[in-house]
């Protein structure tokens, strides 16, 4: 009987503070789209990235075609047959298409004859149905035509076994179809795709087999065909999984705070990543954001923060208007910001965590006269904060970078829940952080509820969306697929959900996947 092309056994990978891996496995064969499914954090891109060779396992083996083997490096990897095409491309911008995809290669090594490498180039990726232009530059081409340039890269090296990371996350329908296509021709000539995706309907079009993560480990691993969207979401989230029950305030919620109407924007990318998204929140009340990680939350959070342009909709904050207004309207109307990137957006690293604790607040009577602020009085303003949010620092002019990412993070709780604000959008508030960080954290925010301020929370964990949020709104692609309470809600559906399955009651047995799998219609038959 023939080894599997790849199998990966035991394998474990730590980070500070974190197990991404935790004696995680994985077979690969001939011949297949292998689809691996799972929650945030579940550890996919990790092992993964083992595989091709970004990271070094701590434990565990892997095996080619029977064969065991260390793969040290990505330069390894390739030598092997892998590649990978990863969700943030590792392309030169000012490079064309040829350059990129020859690029590191030991051949050639002296002679470069650039007409005849583009024309090979060229026929190559138009065989394979990935045709692209080899003398464009790749800043003038589209998302979809760079991701053809990464795949036609990692074959051109002679990659057998290809990884895809969430590569229909910025794709248009037609590019889906024609990605698709591709890796149904790359599955019958014998390689084999390995599919990272969070969408249910993407998994039960185009896979052969299903791993499904959790926790750092496999979960299980099921046949395609003797799958539904609805097992494999129980697998997801676990089979007689409770989440933590629901903290729901006692208090009536108030008036309407947030109202965000029909919403559009574009991500980074120039992507739909708001599409007619409506919400509100009330004065009292925490909606949390449940969802997978890439589906809006980000471009949410800052559109609503006056960060991010919206194409369309409309933004109200206590019956202020900010849409398009600017983060310092946004401020004004009562808004507080805890983005997800603590550090590089939340925070000025490099000031003193005094500076930090004033930054919105310097400008008032009580902390400046004129252009100078009252040394005094912003000393104790800093203070009395840092002991009520217990931030512990050597100083209040210690640098913020030099604290831990618990004490950082209630650095930026303190500054933006000083004031008092109508609105909260926390994101991804406790990430990283330990359990008695965490807990205080939690306790931050209902805090602020209690107090009357709306939260919006947007977490990828969601036990801790369970746990704090009086209402759960399920983020997909850009909209909100339903919002319903916490209290009695159905995990498994809120899992076919977060899949991008569309369902009207609770989850059951046969749950068929319509939109995105009519839209594309079949493209496999085995």
């Amino acid at each position: 009987m023939q080894p599997p092309l790849v199998e990966m056994r035991g394998i474990r990978k730590a980070f500070p503070g974190v197990v991404a891996n935790d004696g995680a496995s994985l077979e690969l064969r001939a011949g297949e789209v292998h689809a691996l499914l799972g929650e945030n954090g579940a550890g996919k891109t990790t092992l993964m990235n083992v595989l091709a060779g970004l990271y070094r396992p701590d434990a565990g083996e892997v095996l080619i075609g029977g064969r065991a083997v260390e793969i040290r490096s990505p330069g390894r990897a390739i030598a092997l047959g892998i590649g990978m095409v990863h969700q943030r491309f590792k392309l030169v911008p000012g490079f064309t298409v040829a350059e990129n995809v020859t690029l590191g290669m030991k051949e050639p090594r002296f002679v470069f004859h650039p007409r005849s490498i583009e024309d090979s180039i060229g026929a190559f990726a138009r065989d394979r149905g990935l045709p692209v232009d080899p003398r464009a530059r790749i800043r003038q081409l589209s998302v979809g035509e760079q991701q053809r340039v990464e795949i036609v890269k990692a074959l051109w090296r002679g990659a057998g076994i290809l990884i895809m990371d969430e590569p229909t996350a910025v794709l248009t329908p037609r590019e889906v179809r024609e990605l698709f296509g591709v890796m149904n021709r790359m599955a019958a000539e014998g390689k084999a795709v390995v599919f990272i995706t969070h969408k249910l309907s993407e998994v039960m079009e185009i896979a052969d087999r299903v791993t499904v993560m959790r926790h750092g480990r496999r979960a299980a691993t099921v046949e395609k065909a003797g799958t539904s969207p609805v097992e494999l979401a129980t697998l997801m989230m676990g089979r007689g999984h409770k989440a933590p029950a629901c903290d729901v305030h006692a208090g009536q919620p108030g008036p309407v705070v947030l109202e965000a109407l029909d919403l559009e924007a574009e991500g980074d990318r120039g992507e739909r990543a708001l599409r007619g998204l409506t919400l509100e929140i009330r004065a009292g009340e925490i909606l949390g954001i449940a969802g997978v990680a890439g589906n809006g939350q980000r471009e949410l959070a800052e559109a609503i923060a006056g960060l991010r342009r919206v194409t369309a909709g409309s933004i109200r904050v206590g019956g202020t208007d900010v849409t398009n207004a600017g983060p310092a309207r946004a401020i004004d109307a009562g808004v507080g910001y805890i983005p997800e990137d603590r550090l590089g957006t939340g925070l000025a690293a490099g000031m003193s965590v005094a500076e930090n604790l004033i930054m919105k607040a310097y400008r008032g009577a009580e902390l400046s006269t004129g252009p100078f602020l009252r040394r005094g009085r912003t000393v104790e303003w800093s203070r009395r904060l840092a002991e009520r949010f217990r931030i512990k620092t050597p100083s209040l002019d210690t640098p913020v970078s030099s604290l831990s990412g618990g004490n950082a993070q209630r650095v930026l709780l303190a500054r933006e829940t000083a004031s008092r604000p109508k609105l909260i959008v926390a994101a991804h508030p406790t990430r990283g952080l330990d359990v008695a960080a965490t807990d205080h954290i939690r306790a931050i925010l209902r805090e602020q509820r209690r107090a009357g301020s709306a939260v919006l929370l947007i977490s990828g964990d969601l036990d801790e969306i369970m746990a704090l949020s009086d209402r759960i709104a399920v983020l997909y692609e850009g909209e909100i697929l339903g919002t319903f309470p916490c209290a009695g809600a159905d995990l498994e559906r809120i899992g076919l959900m977060m899949g991008g399955v569309r369902t009207s009651g609770p989850a059951r047995e046969g749950t068929t996947v319509p939109s995105c799998m009519r839209r594309h219609g079949r493209l496999r038959t085995k």
